[in-house]
C-alpha cells in the first residue's frame, strides 16, 4: 500500500510516499480503508523537530522512532479481526490512529474511532478529531460553562473547534481573535464578538474574560493579565510556551488569584462520540482550508507550516 513515511528530521521534503506492507488487523482491530486524512500543525512541527528539540525526548533523539505520518482518518471498515463485535465490514468510520496518511490503517475497536456522521463527507469527517478532542480536554479543567471566554487563534483547527464547543456545548459567551480573512468564518461558528488581530489589540480593550485560551502560542500570560478576570484562567498548549508554562502554572497556584494552565490534550473515544453527536445536531461543523492529494504531502506540510491556514488541511487518498 502507499503511505507517507520519513526517517529523519528536517524540512517537509523529508516526507515521501512509499510502498509499505499493508497492516493485518489483530484480534480486536479493524482494518480501515482510508479515504481522507489530514496534516496537523503538531505533525508538521514533529517533522521540523530541529526547531522543537524538546519534543525529541518523546519522538526520538537522533532519528524519529516512528517513521509513519498522520493521525486523523475517515474511511470504511474493510476487514475485522476475529474478536471485533462493535464494527462490521462496510461501516463508515472516522477517528485517530498513528500512521493515518496511508491507504489502510489498523485501528483497535476500543480505540479513538467512531461511526462517521452520515451528513458529512469523508473529507469533512477527517478534519474533526484532532482539533475537537484537544479543545475538549484542554477546556474542561478551566470549567468554562456559561463563562466569558476569549479564544486567541480562533481560525485554526483547534481554535475553530474551541469556538464551536464553547458556544454550543459549554454555552459560554465567546469572543475570538483571528486574522481579517477569517472574521466571517469565526463569527458563523458561534463567536459573539470577533476581533481582528491585525487591527485591534484585545489586551488593550475594556472587556475582561474568565478564561483566555491561546491556541497558537502568540500571546502570553503577562500580556493578558490586564484583561483576565480577578480569578480568571490563562490556558495555552503551544510548545514554544511550554518551556516556562509549567513553572508559571505552579507559581500562580500559590501566588495571586489568576491561574496559568498548560493544556494537555488527550484523545478519548467518548469525546469523539460526543463531537459526533454535536455534528448530528447541527451544532458543530468542520472547517477545511485546502485539500491535497496524498502525493502532495510535501506541499501540504509546507502550507501548514506557513501558519496561515483556516481550519484543517485535508489529504485525499483515492
Amino acid at each position: 500500500m502507499k503511505a507517507v513515511v520519513f526517517d529523519r528530521y528536517g524540512p517537509p521534503d523529508v516526507l515521501r510516499v512509499e510502498e509499505v506492507d499493508r497492516p493485518v488487523p489483530s484480534k480486536c482491530e479493524v482494518l480501515v480503508r482510508v479515504i481522507a486524512s489530514t496534516v496537523t500543525r503538531s505533525e508538521a512541527m514533529g517533522v521540523r523537530s530541529a526547531d522543537y528539540r524538546f519534543t525529541r525526548i518523546f519522538t526520538g533523539i537522533r532519528r524519529p522512532r516512528s517513521t509513519t505520518f498522520g493521525s486523523e482518518f475517515a474511511g470504511y471498515v474493510e476487514e475485522v479481526g476475529p474478536g471485533v463485535s462493535k464494527f462490521h465490514i462496510g461501516d463508515e468510520v472516522f477517528g485517530l490512529r498513528a500512521g493515518a496518511n496511508a491507504e489502510w490503517v489498523a485501528v483497535p475497536e476500543d480505540g479513538v474511532v467512531a461511526y462517521k456522521p452520515v451528513s458529512l463527507t469523508y473529507e469533512e469527517a477527517a478534519a474533526i478529531p484532532d482539533g475537537a478532542l484537544l479543545a475538549l480536554t484542554c477546556l474542561r479543567p478551566a470549567d468554562p460553562q456559561r463563562k466569558r471566554v476569549l479564544v486567541y487563534g480562533a481560525a485554526g483547527s483547534i481554535g475553530s473547534a474551541m469556538v464551536q464547543i464553547l458556544a454550543h456545548y459549554f454555552e459560554a459567551d465567546v469572543s475570538a481573535v483571528c486574522d481579517t480573512k477569517d472574521l466571517e468564518i469565526v463569527r458563523r461558528l458561534g463567536a459573539r464578538v470577533v476581533i481582528d488581530r491585525l487591527e485591534n489589540d484585545f489586551t488593550k480593550g475594556d472587556a475582561t474574560y474568565d478564561v483566555i485560551f491561546d491556541a497558537v502560542g502568540k500571546s502570553s500570560f503577562r500580556r493578558c493579565r490586564r484583561v483576565l478576570a480577578h480569578d480568571g484562567t490563562y490556558l495555552t498548549m503551544d510548545l514554544g510556551f511550554m518551556y516556562h508554562a509549567p513553572l508559571l502554572a505552579l507559581l500562580t497556584r500559590f501566588i495571586g488569584h489568576r491561574r496559568v494552565r498548560v493544556g494537555v490534550g488527550r484523545y478519548r473515544k467518548e469525546d469523539l462520540v460526543l463531537v459526533k453527536d454535536l455534528v448530528d445536531k447541527d451544532r458543530y461543523q468542520p472547517v477545511i482550508d485546502r485539500q491535497f492529494a496524498l502525493g502532495e504531502i510535501v506541499a501540504a506540510t509546507y502550507y501548514v507550516e506557513a501558519g496561515q491556514k483556516s481550519g484543517s488541511v485535508v489529504l485525499t487518498i483515492p
